[in-house]
């Protein structure tokens, strides 16, 4: 086993090495998907605001933020509450 392949993956054998680096590689790739997805809520969560906003309403909607925690929630438990939080901060900013 080389010592690069070790402090790169903290594996102890070249095959647990590969399998992590692979993995690793995967899970760039499933990040990548993740901040696109995240970056297109975005965007479309400002086409919702924009059309509230301009029909008179507030920006926020509340009890359709509280519906999207729920689903995070039931979806991921206590810690998808929190990431519910972060996607509503970002689409809608700070209230």
């Amino acid at each position: 086993m080389t010592a690069t392949a070790t402090e790169k993956t903290g594996a102890r054998t070249d095959e647990a090495a590969n399998v992590i680096a692979g993995a690793r590689e995967r899970i760039d790739t499933l990040d990548d998907r993740i901040i696109g997805l995240i970056q297109e809520r975005m965007a479309v969560s400002a086409v919702i605001q924009e059309a509230r906003i301009a029909s008179g309403g507030r920006r926020v909607n509340l009890s359709r933020e509280m519906e999207i925690l729920g689903h995070y929630r039931e979806a991921l438990g206590k810690p998808g509450t929190a990431l519910a939080m972060t996607l509503l901060e970002l689409c809608r900013g700070r209230v």
